[in-house]
């Protein structure tokens, strides 16, 4: 069979997948393949493995329902029309549970980074500001014993919990739509309401799924209930936050700084304000970029396109439901 990858990946996966005896093409242009590009590519090949942010929508569906199984290399799949691939019969797959580790530990690094003002201060260094000391200048705000709001307390969002509750002895609390008992149990984790979360949180750690209920939820009005020493860390998806009011948030002291690994849009502009705050980390949506997760995740993947084209249920299907018809 033929597999189309849309971005060059790990050399593990493309040996499972050659391995299992199949051809492989990848997109090696370091540019995105258009709408109209991708379907064309995809009429000569029949499994796909999505590595980035092409969107598959039903427009792609109604023109690629020969496909016999797609494989996303993420655990996120906000791009994806998961109910137009299950009405046509095609499994998508993903990458869960593989990048939770690493993704926490992004999430740790920009919370420490903007507690302590260092991007900003790495700044300083670097336009030769570095003088005279003031014991009052430049003053960060310390961790330890404060409160982490979780929003969103999946494996990301545990990870993180456990990791800040270990090393800053952080209480922590939590908003999901279901309860997190494991949470509970193993981390003394209390379930609250949003706005309890917005009003109590030190530091506000953003771990949820991108959808239509999460879309935009920190606004102005989000910001403005929060402390205004609380940290907010995004290491979900850029969209979550309306980034226009963040920034508004922080200019005006509503919030003490803020820590992304994820913008909106993608990629970042070069002069976008919040690069140049002193109390704001941002960093290129790495968290899942180590060697050893990206090999993992490339592998997972291939394992999904494997069974898809072997007639089996995908071992990290999203839609499960599509083996019912």
């Amino acid at each position: 069979m033929k597999i189309l990858i849309t971005r060059k990946i790990p050399e593990a996966g493309l040996i499972r997948l050659k391995d299992a005896g199949h051809t492989v093409t990848q997109h090696t242009r370091k540019s995105e393949l258009t709408a109209e590009e991708l379907i064309r590519a995809c009429k000569n090949h029949d499994a796909l493995m999505s590595v980035g942010h092409n969107t598959l929508d039903e427009p792609f569906f109604r023109e690629c329902r020969h496909l016999r199984a797609i494989s996303l290399m993420s655990a996120g799949y906000d791009n994806v029309d998961i109910s137009a691939a299950t009405r046509l019969g095609i499994p998508i797959g993903h990458t869960p549970g593989v990048l939770s580790s690493v993704t926490s530990d992004i999430a740790l690094l920009l919370m420490l980074a903007v507690s302590r003002n260092a991007f900003y201060m790495h700044h300083t260094i670097a336009r030769g500001e570095w003088g005279f000391f003031e014991p009052t200048a430049n003053l960060g705000i310390e961790l330890y014993g404060k409160t982490l709001g979780i929003y969103g307390l999946g494996n990301i969002g545990f990870e993180m919990a456990r990791k800040s509750a270990a090393v800053f002895d952080m209480k922590v609390i939590y908003h999901n739509r279901t309860r997190n008992e494991h949470a509970e149990k193993e981390l003394d984790a209390r379930p609250v309401s949003f706005d309890e979360l917005l009003q109590i949180s030190d530091v506000l750690s953003v771990h949820a799924n991108l959808s239509s209920q999460t879309r935009g939820v920190f606004n102005m009005d989000a910001f403005s209930k929060m402390k205004r020493s609380v940290i907010f860390i995004n290491t979900a998806r850029g969209a979550i936050h309306n980034e226009t009011d963040l920034i508004e948030a922080l200019k005006k002291g509503l919030i003490w700084g803020a820590g992304l690994d994820v913008t909106n849009p993608e990629p970042m502009a070069s002069d976008n304000p919040l690069l140049t705050m002193p109390n704001v980390c941002v960093l290129p949506h790495i968290g899942s970029a180590t060697k050893e997760t990206r090999a993992a995740m490339a592998t997972r993947a291939a394992e999904n396109i494997i069974s898809g084209l072997n007639g089996e249920q995908m071992p990290y299907v999203v839609n499960p439901g599509v083996y019912e018809h």
